[in-house]
């Protein structure tokens, strides 16, 4: 079997973790669209390279508004890999206490609002930090996290609890402990990791489900379109009008701030 063969075999099986999971993923996007519905936003939070799965959500071709992507850049801003704003500050940054507080008092939220948080091990001080604030503010919050990896790693924090400690619903990516999912005869440690797969098919799942939901309830989702498939004006129209709302709903995140 080839290494391309070897991977491909082991996404497979994170496929089906990710099918056993639908019950879940349809209760998640039931949340979702109770809050995107009221007018409010999901709340999406991720350190380091589970950026990736925040921008996943919104925003980008195939998603549409009603997330509130919170990006900080002192977490996530380190291709220079080192130097000025490299990744050893930013692996720092993410286990100290008390700064998940100061990005969320940015932010207006409301018990109607609901969180996703991702950290595939679950256990770095920040976005644990902000589930546990999310949950203790009432509002409902999804942990997209990799099972086996948190299981074997020691949580940052002193209490030594994790995201699953504070997440009302559970997703797990299907990677296994340590992410990297090959071996390499000749190297004594594994390659290519396995979460960003996991966390991908998530993340779409439920933008299906959800945009199934709101367009159920009479509200379908002005969804960013390539020219391609809606023509250019077309596309153009939802561009400016999905933006145009993501502008409306985020300025409630910053009515009556205290």
């Amino acid at each position: 079997m080839t290494l391309t063969a070897s991977y491909l075999e082991k996404c497979a099986g994170i496929i089906e973790t990710v099918r056993a999971q639908q019950a879940a993923i349809q209760q998640a996007a039931g949340w979702f669209a109770d809050t995107i519905l009221s007018g409010r936003m999901v709340h999406v939070f991720g350190s380091g390279h589970s950026r990736i799965m925040v921008e996943e959500m919104w925003p980008r071709y195939g998603s549409f508004p009603g997330f509130n992507p919170i990006v900080e850049l002192s977490l996530t801003y380190h291709n220079n890999v080192v130097g000025a704003n490299g990744q050893r500050q930013a692996m720092f940054l993410e286990n100290v206490p008390g700064l998940a507080a100061r990005i969320l008092r940015n932010f207006a939220v409301d018990e109607k609002d609901c969180a996703l948080i991702i950290s595939s091990s679950g256990t770095n001080v920040v976005p644990v930090e902000m589930a546990e604030l999310f949950q203790q503010k009432k509002i409902k919050t999804v942990g997209l996290l990799t099972k086996a990896h948190s299981a074997k790693s020691e949580s940052k924090r002193a209490d030594g609890k994790k995201l699953g400690d504070f997440s009302d619903i559970i997703l797990d990516t299907g990677a296994p402990a340590g992410d990297s999912m090959i071996w390499v005869e000749g190297l004594d440690t594994p390659v290519s990791p396995g979460s960003t797969v996991g966390g991908a098919i998530i993340i779409n799942a439920i933008k299906a489900e959800l945009a199934g939901l709101l367009t159920k309830a009479g509200h379908p989702p002005k969804v960013l379109t390539a020219a391609c498939i809606a023509g250019a004006e077309k596309a153009t129209q939802l561009f400016e009008s999905a933006y145009d709302e993501h502008a409306r709903r985020l300025s409630e995140l910053y009515r009556n701030l205290v």
